[in-house]
């Protein structure tokens, strides 16, 4: 008897178990998109976002390059070279980054002539939309951080004729103190 109860238990239980049964989220009553709708005083079920949305996988704005460089811009883009650039550039820019070193294409050193004479839209474009193998940094770097970036690219190609002379005497100061 005690069997019998247990099995008929289990029996009236088994829907509440199994969840739903056979209805689920594919076979429910649904507005789809040109669907006529009644509860809306538009009868149209497709619905304008509410005001301040930003969709997700929306590219952010295209900032224009920054008139002035300064040393926070300097700032921010070796932080952002440094982390998406560096892997395969390196972190001074010579084109052996880490992934170089583990077998992927070395990209040019950014100090090779046909790069210094760049336009900075054209360093722009490239991370945006990528060049060879290298591919795009669009969804990766934001606009204004991609102006960031190349203010600092342009700092290490200069970086490279640069003389101890050409610095001001206490940075000279300095530089012989470290050594």
């Amino acid at each position: 008897m005690r069997a019998a109860l247990i099995l008929a238990g289990l029996a009236l239980a088994a829907p509440l178990l199994a969840g739903c049964g056979k209805a689920n989220m594919a076979s429910q009553a649904k507005a789809k998109q040109w669907d006529e709708n009644q509860f809306f005083a538009d009868h149209s079920s497709m619905r304008q976002p509410v005001p301040g949305t930003v969709a997700r996988d929306a590219p952010d704005a295209p900032a224009p390059q920054p008139a002035v460089i300064t040393a926070a811009l300097l700032e921010r883009g070796r932080t952002q070279f440094n982390i998406f650039c560096s892997p395969c550039h390196g972190q001074s820019g010579d084109g052996r980054g880490m992934i170089v070193q583990r077998g992927f294409p070395a990209p040019p050193p950014l100090w090779l002539p046909r790069l210094e004479q760049a336009r900075a839209s054209y360093l722009y474009d490239v991370i945006t939309n990528g060049h060879g193998v290298m591919y795009s940094y669009a969804d990766r770097v934001k606009s204004a951080d991609r102006w960031a970036v190349i203010a600092y690219v342009r700092a290490l190609q200069q970086s490279q004729d640069a003389h101890p002379a050409d610095l001001p005497e206490a940075d000279r100061r300095l530089l012989e103190a470290a050594k």
